[in-house]
């Protein structure tokens, strides 16, 4: 089956689906390989990656495929400029950046063909990385795990909104989409893809201990809370860190106290070490609408037909 939108020509790919950089859980080949092979975009998520392994992560994608593949890098991370230098010598085909400005890497990476997809959270910031030159965007909305926008604006008001700002600019939602309807209500509002992370959170291939799977599949679409205003706010599951946090928050503790409680939980004890009461658990509220642990190609070829489907189904206007 074949999609076909401005996103998928400008990417090269058959199918309007792309799995998200979720730093531990695509830490590896295996999920963004799977995906790509299925159709759709997988992404190697650069975040926790010591570069040799990011570099062997490559390799092995290309090994396994001819079709593209991105990686995601968030450039606030310590060595950015050093993980860049070796994306551009390893010549991705696209980059996916977040958490910084696209001035800080635009040109190089234009210069060698890479597609830059740049990570928005408001209309004025597409704009500027409009202006600047990527050559995509991905608008994350608030129902998004890991880092949704400060304002928490849905990916229904934000989506539109930022189709608004940016009409001719190819454009990928993301937060909230977990099957093949919730990729046509993307492509309904403008949108040339969608981003689907915690869906793919519950695929064989994705690197997460099994308890933290467990909880993922065992939660609901309210079982999710954000925390960590003004430092650094993501979208977890509700544990004892969750609780602790929110509670800190609630009460308004002084931002010492509530930066102590914060950096004292980690992603990584939740994803590699399956500390499920005092990591960071982060997921999507769409991690309610997914019961099943899925091999990724199934899941992005039961995304394309559950869209068509879906759009099958709607109803069609008729004249009076």
């Amino acid at each position: 089956m074949r999609i076909e939108t401005q996103v998928t020509r400008l990417l090269g790919i058959d199918l309007p689906i792309i799995q998200a950089g979720m730093s531990w859980a695509s830490s590896n080949a295996a999920l963004p390989l799977a995906v790509s092979r299925a159709g759709g975009l997988g992404v190697i998520a650069a975040g926790p990656m010591y570069s040799e392994d990011l570099v062997e992560a490559i390799d092995q994608v290309r090994a396994g495929t001819d079709r593209p593949f991105g990686v995601n890098l968030p450039l606030y991370r310590k060595g950015a400029d050093e993980i860049i230098d070796l994306l551009i010598e390893n010549r991705v085909p696209v980059l996916i950046a977040s958490q910084g400005g696209p001035k800080k890497y635009i040109e190089r990476f234009k210069a060698i063909g890479t597609v830059c997809l740049h990570v928005v959270a408001g209309a004025e910031h597409a704009l500027k990385a409009a202006e600047a030159g990527v050559d995509g965007l991905i608008a994350v909305g608030g129902e998004a795990g890991g880092h949704p926008p400060a304002e928490l604006v849905s990916t229904l008001v934000l989506g539109r909104a930022i189709a608004k700002a940016v009409p001719d600019m190819p454009l990928i939602l993301s937060g909230g989409f977990a099957d093949g309807r919730g990729l046509a209500a993307a492509l309904a509002l403008g949108a040339g893809a969608a981003q689907f992370g915690t869906r793919f959170m519950l695929s064989r291939e994705a690197r997460l201990h099994d308890a933290y799977r467990q909880r993922l599949l065992d939660a609901s679409i309210a079982d999710t809370l954000v925390v960590g205003r003004g430092l650094g706010m993501i979208r977890v599951l509700r544990n004892r860190f969750a609780e602790t946090m929110s509670a800190a928050e609630q009460d308004g503790a002084a931002e010492e106290a509530r930066r102590a409680i914060f950096v004292a939980s980690t992603l990584k004890a939740a994803a590699f070490d399956g500390d499920v009461d005092q990591g960071k658990l982060e997921a999507g509220q769409s991690v309610g609408l997914v019961g099943d642990i899925l091999p990724a190609g199934d899941i992005v070829h039961s995304i394309a037909r559950d869209y068509a489907a879906a759009v099958a189904a709607l109803p069609r206007p008729t004249e009076n």
